[in-house]
Parts: structure tokens; C-alpha cells; sequence
């Protein structure tokens, strides 16, 4: 067995993820020929055991032909408009394909506060796993119709590592127009080659990708690279491939040596430190002194008030707060014991001395270390 075949041989539980490059029919719409396909190679996967979540894009690419629009608004107004136009037809593609199989499927759409409000993650988490072992396809897609600027994921990309994340997923398979990532930029390098197998952390990839995307998507190859060491935090490897391949899906998970393999090197994480760790948006920072950093990254220690230099932003207890060292490098984030006006008080004081510059006394750390992921 080769190494490529031995590290997916184990995947069961699959997030797979469709780019609007792949959907989008030029003005006409979606493919629908495209979505057919890849139902039915779901509807494979499934009837051998597999579990698998979709997360689609195409709402807006959609929505846009049906208003006759060529290219991808940039106003946040006709964005949400085009999703909301869009998502119907998407979802009808969806369940008009796997109907025909038998297979019943149900739409969720997901913003970005569903997986910051710890309750909300939770029960996002506990409907997906229901649908699962009712042998339900769950589709996926950012809600555009109402998100805003300040709580959107970005892309697709982004939103599918962090339901590999919330699912604990084996494996992310990124769809796209392109054949995983290259050695160079293809556009300026003819003869690049592909890269078969490389390690998700591998700082040296970003150089590598490129960061553009067409007139309907959103994201580019840097943010599938990104998105595959969130998909890490929770242990899962992730495949760049080609979704004009024949049979993709299924050659994938055989081992076959398509698209680019993205190996997980993380230790997967408890499930409520994945939590924190996905937040994309915290309410605050805490600038750190030098050794309050160095101990948190060396020895994995609580924040103690006595290690912090500064404090930044407004923010409640029990918010998410950033911890940057002196250089503004982010060290960890994780949930603040105290507010940032409390936080103010009892900066560089030692926990024993807490009573005299607080109306109270909690807890002995800022941030304890069950609650705090470095990153």
C-alpha cells in the first residue's frame, strides 16, 4: 500500500467541498449535469458506508444569472439579493438529483456567529450528526442573504475546514477547476508540476499559491491551503483536486494519485479547543510581556494578570480575547476570566492582590489554559 493510499485509507466521515468554478454554467445558470454527477458519486460513497456533508458553493453564481448579471456584485445589498435568488435553485438541483436515487438530502445555511455562539456550535454540531446517522445528505452554504461583512467566513473554503472541525472529519476534499497545487503559478509557468503530497503546515505553500479567484467565486488557492491547517486542528487531511475529473470522488478516496494531498500533522484537539481555535473574530486583545509569551507558547501554562502588558478593545468575561506578544504576533486566543475593565485593574498584579483593586475575586487566571489554544 502505497503512502498516499495508507494515510486515506482510514476516512470515513468526509466534508466535501465544491467551488463556484465548477457549478457556474456561464450565463446559463448552473450545471446541472455537474451537480447530477456528483450526487451520484455521493450516492456511491454513501451505500459503502461513508459519511459525507456537503458544502456547495453556486448560491450567488446562481442568482446572478437569473438577474442577468455578468459578473459577481461587490455591494453587500446586491450580494445578499443574488444568494437569495440563488439558494432556491440551488437547493431544488440538490434534492431534484438525489431524489431520483432515493437519497433525501437537507439544506443548511450557516453564518459565521452560528459557530462563534458556543450553544449555537454545539447544536449546529448535534442537527449535522442527526442527519448523519439518519443517512441524510446535509448541504452546506454560507447564508449571503444575511450576512454582513463583520460575520461572513470569507469563502467556502474556510466554512468547509471549520465543518470538518465541528463534525471531526477524517478527510476535507476540496473541488475545483484546477488539478491541486502547483510547484508555480501555472499562469506564469507553463511547465509547473503538481505537488502529490505535502504537509499542511508547511509554511513554504503559501508562496506557492495564488490568491485569485474568477468573476463568480471568492476564494483562490491561498485560502484552500489555509483551510486545509484549520481542517487540521482536528486531525482531518485535506485533497485539493479537480472536480472535472471523471469519478473523482471515489478515485480519491482509493488512493489514486490525484489533486494535492494535505496531510494533518496537529494532534487533533479536544472538541471545545477546536472551538476556540476556529473563532475567527475575537472581542478583544491582550498584549503579552515577553516571558508571559514565551511561557504560554514553552510550557503551555494559564495567562496570569501579571504577564499582561496591555489590553485592547471592549470585551465581556467569558468573551474571546487574542493574546499578541510585544510584536503584535498573535500567540493564542482563548475565553477571558475577566472584562477588559476589570482586566485594566489588574494588570501586571499578582493573583493574591487581586482584592485590592477589584470589587471581587474569580478565578486566579485571565485566561486558564483549558480555555486558551495557542496558535
Amino acid at each position: 500500500m502505497n503512502k498516499r493510499r495508507q494515510t486515506l485509507s482510514g476516512a470515513k466521515r468526509i466534508v466535501v467541498k465544491v467551488g463556484s468554478a465548477l457549478l457556474a454554467n456561464g450565463d446559463q445558470g448552473l450545471a446541472l449535469s455537474k451537480i447530477d454527477d456528483y450526487c451520484l458519486q455521493i450516492n456511491h460513497l454513501k451505500a459503502q458506508g461513508f459519511e459525507v456533508v456537503l458544502v456547495s458553493s453556486g448560491a450567488i453564481a446562481a442568482g446572478c444569472q437569473r438577474l442577468g448579471w455578468t459578473q459577481r456584485p461587490q455591494a453587500l445589498h446586491q450580494l445578499q439579493a443574488a444568494a437569495a435568488v440563488g439558494q432556491m435553485g440551488l437547493a431544488r438541483a440538490y434534492e431534484s438529483a438525489l431524489e431520483s436515487m432515493n437519497r433525501t438530502t437537507a439544506m443548511i445555511v450557516l453564518t459565521h456567529d452560528d459557530l462563534a455562539d458556543r450553544k449555537r456550535y454545539l447544536n449546529a454540531r448535534a442537527t449535522l450528526q442527526q442527519l448523519l446517522s439518519l443517512g441524510v445528505l446535509p448541504i452546506i452554504n454560507e447564508n449571503d442573504t444575511v450576512a454582513t461583512d463583520e460575520i461572513r467566513f470569507g469563502d467556502n473554503d474556510t466554512l468547509a475546514a471549520l465543518v470538518a472541525n465541528l463534525l471531526s472529519a477524517d478527510l476535507l476534499l476540496i473541488l475545483t477547476d484546477v488539478d491541486g497545487l502547483m510547484d508555480a503559478d501555472p499562469r506564469r509557468k507553463p511547465d509547473a508540476r503538481r505537488l502529490s503530497m505535502v504537509q499542511a503546515a508547511d509554511v513554504g505553500l503559501d508562496k506557492i499559491a495564488t490568491a485569485g479567484a474568477g468573476n463568480l467565486g471568492r476564494g483562490g488557492m491561498l485560502s484552500k491551503v489555509r483551510a486545509s491547517r484549520l481542517a487540521a486542528r482536528s486531525g482531518a487531511n485535506t485533497v485539493i483536486a479537480s472536480g472535472g475529473e471523471p469519478n473523482i470522488l471515489t478515485r480519491v478516496l482509493e488512493g489514486e494519485d490525484l489533486g494535492t494531498l494535505l496531510v494533518a500533522e496537529l494532534t487533533p484537539m479536544t472538541a471545545r479547543k477546536r472551538w476556540i481555535a476556529d473563532q475567527l473574530r475575537a472581542k478583544g486583545d491582550l498584549r503579552l510581556d515577553d516571558g508571559a509569551a514565551l511561557a504560554l507558547k514553552e510550557q503551555g501554562v494559564s495567562l496570569l494578570a501579571v504577564g499582561i502588558a496591555g489590553v485592547e478593545g471592549q470585551f465581556d468575561r467569558g468573551e474571546m480575547v487574542r493574546m499578541l506578544d510585544q510584536r503584535g504576533v498573535l500567540v493564542a486566543q482563548g475565553l477571558a476570566n475577566y472584562s477588559s475593565q476589570d482586566i485594566m485593574k489588574i494588570i501586571g498584579v499578582k493573583t493574591d492582590a487581586f482584592a485590592d483593586h477589584l470589587e471581587y475575586v474569580g478565578e486566579p487566571e485571565v485566561v486558564h489554559r483549558d480555555n486558551l489554544v495557542l496558535m
